[in-house]
């Protein structure tokens, strides 16, 4: 959203103002007008009214990644570590190749952030799965610089942010989350990331910054950060219905 911003601004001499705060914030406030676009890695919650009267144009794909520390010797751990790790199972950095040391997991506060929420949603299938955690946090900033500065950190957050800090992306099940791992399908923690507006927005600006995203200059900043443009990976699309469907037979959405 940054260089998308930036490349606007150049082109239009529009002002694009980007603010942080989380996929609920950027729902619910551009749902009520509070802002005139949000950003967003999860879907809309059914049932709630804050977000009754948003509307979500998907932009692109992109992935949640295990980040540690950069002097952390582990680089690869598995879907079922991973699950061990956020129920209190895998306790020592031993156990996943690493020092003998306490592992210490951080967390996002809440179930419905955009990280907590996928996150629950693609390892666990269960929204309400509680995590047992060292440190529980407001949001994925200091997440990020915390596992920066403790060499037994660990902790789950997007790929965009997390190029972005100094820190050690690991592999799941020996799969990078690279571009074409990611558009393929193949790097199993990937999820869609959508612009948001109030279902009666009609600002011309608004919509003309959307079909900037979303046009071939647009999706190719998308492309030069490692994040994938949405129109180059409908096939999962697909794999997501099939998630939701599989999902909805677990009882996970209603």
């Amino acid at each position: 959203m940054l260089e998308l911003a930036k490349a606007y601004t150049k082109k239009t001499g529009i002002k694009v103002d980007i603010q942080g705060g989380g996929a609920t914030r950027g729902i619910r406030d551009a749902a009520n007008g509070k802002i005139d676009i949000g950003g967003a890695c999860r879907v809309t919650i059914e049932g709630n009214k804050l977000e009754a009267n948003a509307y979500q144009i998907p932009v692109a794909w992109d992935a949640l990644v295990v980040i540690v520390n950069k002097n952390n010797p582990v680089t690869d751990i598995s879907f079922q570590q991973l699950q061990g790790l956020y129920l209190g199972k895998i306790k020592n950095w031993k156990a996943l190749g690493g020092a003998d040391a306490p592992i210490e997991l951080y967390v996002r506060r809440g179930k419905i952030s955009g990280v907590g929420r996928t996150l629950r949603e693609l390892v666990f299938a269960n929204f309400e799965q509680k995590f047992v955690a060292t440190h529980v946090v407001k949001s994925s900033g200091p997440l990020e610089k915390g596992i920066m500065k403790n060499l037994n950190g660990i902790g789950v957050t997007g790929i965009s942010s997390a190029k972005r800090r100094d820190v050690k992306i690991l592999k799941l099940d020996g799969k990078y989350p690279s571009y074409e791992n990611i558009r393929k399908g193949e790097y199993v923690l990937y999820r869609p990331l959508y612009l948001v507006i109030a279902k009666n927005n009609r600002d011309k600006k608004v919509h003309d910054f959307i079909k900037y995203a979303l046009s071939l200059e647009g999706q190719e900043l998308i492309r030069a950060q490692g994040t994938v443009p949405y129109s180059e990976a409908m096939s999962l699309v697909m794999k997501q219905l099939e998630q939701y469907q599989r999902a909805s037979q677990r009882g996970l959405y209603q």
